[in-house]
């Protein structure tokens, strides 16, 4: 469920970015936010930025040591953190906690938007 929901708000805001952006162009560009590399970019920032609480940061360690599948297009540990990532958001989501999560969504967009904008 924390896929469906950070997919569904990455679309949101590339479609607000970019509104003129063929179909294509669209996906092209959400795929910057919801790749895995792009996940677990956003997921160490937030815990280093110290903007998880001790629960959030054990939920994606947990989620994180969940993952078993072999990535497609990253790497393990890319991979791991991106799964912990949506876990995170799956549990704020089933905790009735759609506030919470919308803020470490919200703020995971703007992280990653500025490490695309600095390239």
């Amino acid at each position: 469920m924390g896929d469906a929901a950070y997919e569904d708000r990455v679309r949101a805001h590339v479609i607000r970015k970019c509104p003129t952006l063929k179909v294509n162009d669209l996906h092209k560009e959400a795929v910057k936010y919801v790749k895995a590399s792009a996940q677990a970019y956003a997921v160490l920032e937030l815990m280093k930025q110290e903007q998880l609480s001790e629960d959030e940061v054990s939920v994606v360690k947990r989620g994180r040591n969940h993952a078993s599948n072999a990535p497609k297009n990253a790497n393990v540990a890319e991979y791991k953190y991106a799964t912990g990532f949506e876990a995170l958001l799956g549990y704020l989501y089933f905790s009735s906690l759609t506030d919470r999560m919308e803020e470490i969504i919200d703020e995971s967009i703007k992280l990653i938007n500025n490490c695309l904008t600095s390239k």
